[in-house]
Formats: structure tokens, C-alpha cells, sequence
């Protein structure tokens, strides 16, 4: 998704895969149990463009499922798919799940769109009647108090094995679109849990006073998500501040003039004006510090407030944060503002699916044009800029103390979703989920990031739904229409997920 190199690179899932049928076929019906393997084999190929793969093959019996359990617990799985590719019994899928814990999903793919009435024998239809166990073992799992999910449809096939008596050139059917791309988000969410335990968040300072909606409990956060808390302090990066060479300066300027417009005066604001050289300079220098922050620190994203005593040292340093926080961001270490860790988790989420992710709250509502800005003062993700994000130097930041450099920007136009990451009552995280339209429509010129949104109700209605899930009041802007993949998301965290 980034445009610039990225500094650590996600991890993928690692997906367990087997097939199911029932051993007394095999010896009744030659080559079928050859042909269910080879469907098993097209399944793990196309599911390796998205995650490691580790396919256990076929179980056939209730000891083979309890082997494929045990190995399935050795490959460290995140997610396990069970492909039901003829009739077995749930006595042997059964204990694969209860000796491996990973989430299941059943794959009920039929290899062809229509059985050859005419011409098929008992041993073609057992090749098609994968649909047939799968209520069996929906009951079964019910009883034992494991949940499922469950993908229908069509296996996809483009060329139709020898041994069929009908067609199975499926690929281009929307039976198998639709089926594959549940598939692929399903891979693609299992990442969010797994990159999540391997996460280490920063929290740099502390978050803005008064700001209820965003304080944190650091082991709440770690309980739910895994993410380990880093908490930093300003001359920890003061440190590293004083380590940045002229030339370093020199490299970041050449990536920020490469990345960003130089803005003149902005026409209707007195304090938003062109950067001047210092506080280029000085974004610059901040940058190289905060890579430095990341790499010393081993961080995969960060979250970060400090205002400093008036005229002091952290003063000055914080007013230099915008920019390369905005580059971080776009390398995939999501930064969000005013100490609001929770929606820097929202961040790393939609970045590790690919979707960007930008920090963003509720702007104002252009009740004209029936949208609703979402933006901040800053940081900015990039890697989803509708062009290239415009410089301004600021004489002030609202709310805040300091002056320094920030980011005037949109997101594409097109498809977006919002993800919010909020805390109920009772201690829980919970998602939130809002798809519209990022439209190409006006955005003042005052140095914040804004992108007018059509949500797919009136701006009234859809903020009095907003509201009434008690949301914090920052979110992750992501590309895409993602909320079917942030409630697989959800559910794998064991989250709440709301769909607005």
C-alpha cells in the first residue's frame, strides 16, 4: 500500500487448510479420493497469494482428525479453513477443533455449477456433494459449543479435470467470485490478530487533557490485542534528536519535497503560511529523530501528545511532529495524535489489510453537498493522498501550543470506509464500522487534512447512529468498502463490530 519503502513489513497469517471424506469411499469409488486431493491442492495455491499455507491434506477418519489437530497446533495456525469436499461424517471433523483452537471456517465449494444429469455415476455426484456434511457438522460444532463460519459457492476452477463428466471451467461465475473473495478476507483479516501479539505501540508524552474518550488502560489493550505498550518519554527522543547528522537533515528534506507541495500563503487564513526554511529544516531534523525513535525502539506504530512548557525545548521539538509522523504513517507505522492510542490500533489495522488508515475526526457537515469532513492537523497517510499532500507552515497550532509545519491533504476519491476503536462501559473494545464516498468536493485551505465523505444517509441521520455507539471522537479513514473485512476482523478478536 505505501508508496515509500516500509520500515517492517507486515506479517502474514498462517492459515491451516484440510479436506474432508469418508474412508470406505475410497476403495468403492477409484480415484476419487485423488481427485478431492487435487480441489485441496487448487484451494491452498490460490490461498498462498494471501497467507502462509499449511495444508494437512485429507481427513477421512476421526484419528486422522485428531492427528490433523495435533499438527495443526505445531504450525501455529491462525486460521483453519476445512474444505468439504464430499460427505464425512462429523465424528472426524470434530476433534480437529477441539484439540486445535483456531477459529474455523467451512469452505463449501462445488467444483461444478451443474452435475451431468445424463451421464453421472454415484462416485461424480460424491466429487460434487460437498454441501451435503455441512449442516451435520454445524450441528455437531453447535452441541460442542465451537463456533463456525461458512463460505458457499463455487470452487473457481479454470480448466476441468479429466476425470469430470461435466463442466468445471467455474473461475468466471459470480458463485466463485463471491466465494473467493470471502476467502481472501478472511486470510487477509487472520494477519490483524497475529501482527497484532507481535505488535510494539510507543506512547509517547501522554494524551491531550481532558480528552475522556481517549484515555487508555495499557493492560486492557494488551489483553484484547496482544499489542505491547512502549511507553516513552520526550527526551528519549530529545536523545536522538541530538544524534541527527546534516546530512540526514539533507536526505529527509530531498523525501519531503519528493512527497509533499511547498504551500504559498494560504488565502484565507493568517496563521496557515508558506514553511519557511527553518521550519522545514526543523521538521526535517524531527523526522530523522523520530526514525531513529523507531528503529531504536522496535516500533510498529505510535501514538504521541506532548505540549511542553511555553517557549521550552519540548515545546519546539513537539512543533516539528506533523511531518515525519506522516511519513511513518505511510510506512507502515501508523502515528496518531493527542495520545489516543486506541485509534492508532484502528490505524494498524486497516494498514496491515492494506486500506491506509488516516487520523481523522469530524471536520464540519456541508449540509449542500450532503457530506461530512473527516480530517485533523495532522499526520496524514500518504500512500492514500488524492495527489500530493500541501506543506504549510503554521503560526499556530489550534488548541495547542508551539508553531511548526503540518499537512493539507485528502483522500482519494472513490470507495472509503471509517473504522473506529472504541471502549464500552464494562472495559471492551469495540469496532465501529461506516462505508460512504470520499468525494472531490472543496476543503479549506488552513493546513488540516479534510476529505468530504457521502455517507449513504443524510449526514443527520448517520451521525445520530454514529453517536448513539458512544465512539471516540477520532477514527481511521481507510480506502475501500472494508466493513465485511473489519467484522471478520472483529470477530477473530473477539470483538464487538458495529456496521453503521
Amino acid at each position: 500500500m505505501s508508496i515509500l519503502s516500509a520500515i517492517k513489513p507486515h506479517r502474514k497469517a498462517r492459515i491451516g487448510l484440510y479436506s474432508v471424506g469418508l474412508q470406505a469411499y475410497w476403495e468403492q469409488f477409484p480415484g476419487l479420493r485423488e481427485r478431492l486431493e487435487a480441489y485441496g491442492r487448487f484451494i491452498a495455491d490460490k490461498l498462498s497469494d494471501w497467507a502462509e499455507v499449511f495444508n494437512f491434506g485429507l481427513v477421512d477418519t476421526e484419528g486422522a482428525g485428531r492427528r490433523a489437530g495435533e499438527w495443526l497446533n505445531r504450525q501455529d495456525v491462525d486460521l483453519v479453513f476445512c474444505h468439504a469436499a464430499t460427505y464425512s461424517t462429523s465424528s472426524t471433523v470434530l476433534p480437529v477443533h477441539q484439540i486445535n483452537k483456531a477459529p474455523v471456517v467451512f469452505l463449501n465449494l462445488q467444483p461444478t455449477e451443474r452435475i451431468n444429469y445424463a451421464a453421472t455415476t454415484t462416485g461424480e455426484w460424491l466429487a460434487h456433494c460437498g454441501a451435503c456434511p455441512v449442516p451435520e457438522f454445524a450441528n455437531a460444532f453447535n452441541r460442542a459449543g465451537i463456533s463456525f463460519r461458512v463460505v458457499n459457492g463455487l470452487l473457481g476452477l479454470s480448466e476441468t479435470p479429466a476425470a469430470s463428466l461435466t463442466n468445471e471451467i467455474t473461475h468466471e461465475r459470480e458463485e466463485a467470485i463471491r466465494a473467493w473473495r470471502e476467502i481472501r478476507s478472511w486470510a487477509l483479516a487472520a494477519a490483524v490478530p497475529r501482527t497484532l501479539r507481535h505488535s510494539r505501540f510507543g506512547f509517547l508524552g501522554n494524551t491531550y487533557s481532558g480528552m475522556l474518550d481517549m484515555y487508555s488502560d495499557f493492560t486492557m489493550i494488551q489483553a484484547q490485542t496482544g499489542l505491547h505498550v512502549e511507553v516513552l518519554e520526550m527526551c528519549d527522543l530529545d536523545r536522538l534528536l541530538q544524534s541527527v547528522t546534516g546530512e540526514e537533515v539533507k536526505r529527509k528534506l530531498a523525501e519531503v519535497r519528493d512527497m509533499f507541495e511547498l504551500s504559498g500563503d494560504s488565502p484565507s487564513d493568517p496563521i496557515a503560511r508558506q514553511p519557511t526554511t527553518e521550519q522545514l529544516e526543523w521538521s526535517c531534523r524531527v523526522a530523522a529523530a523520530q526514525e531513529k525513535l523507531v528503529r531504536e525502539y522496535d516500533l510498529d506504530a505510535l501514538s504521541y501528545y506532548y505540549h511542553g512548557a511555553p517557549g521550552g525545548a519540548y515545546e519546539k521539538l513537539q512543533g516539528g511532529f506533523i511531518v515525519g509522523h506522516s511519513l511513518l504513517t505511510a510506512r507502515g507505522i501508523p502515528c496518531s495524535g493527542e495520545g489516543d492510542l486506541k485509534t492508532a490500533v484502528a490505524m494498524k489495522i486497516c494498514d496491515i489489510l492494506g486500506t491506509g488508515g488516516s487520523f481523522s475526526e469530524i471536520v464540519v457537515t456541508d449540509y449542500v453537498d450532503g457530506t461530512i469532513l473527516l480530517g485533523h492537523d495532522g499526520p496524514f497517510h500518504i500512500a492514500i493522498a488524492e495527489g500530493k499532500p500541501i506543506l504549510r507552515g503554521m503560526g499556530l497550532y489550534h488548541g495547542k501550543q508551539g508553531t511548526g509545519v503540518s499537512v493539507e491533504a485528502k483522500v482519494a476519491s472513490g470507495p472509503v470506509t471509517t473504522l473506529n476503536v472504541t471502549q464500552t462501559g464494562d472495559g471492551r473494545l469495540k469496532l465501529i464500522s461506516s462505508e460512504g464516498e470520499s468525494t472531490d468536493g472543496p476543503i479549506m485551505r488552513i493546513g488540516n487534512t479534510q476529505t468530504p465523505v457521502r455517507f449513504r444517509e443524510h449526514p443527520d441521520a448517520y451521525m445520530t447512529k454514529w453517536f448513539a455507539e458512544a465512539p471516540t471522537h477520532h477514527c481511521a479513514l481507510s480506502v475501500g468498502h472494508n466493513a465485511s473485512l473489519f467484522e471478520k476482523v472483529g470477530q477473530l478478536l473477539q470483538m464487538k463490530h458495529v456496521t453503521l
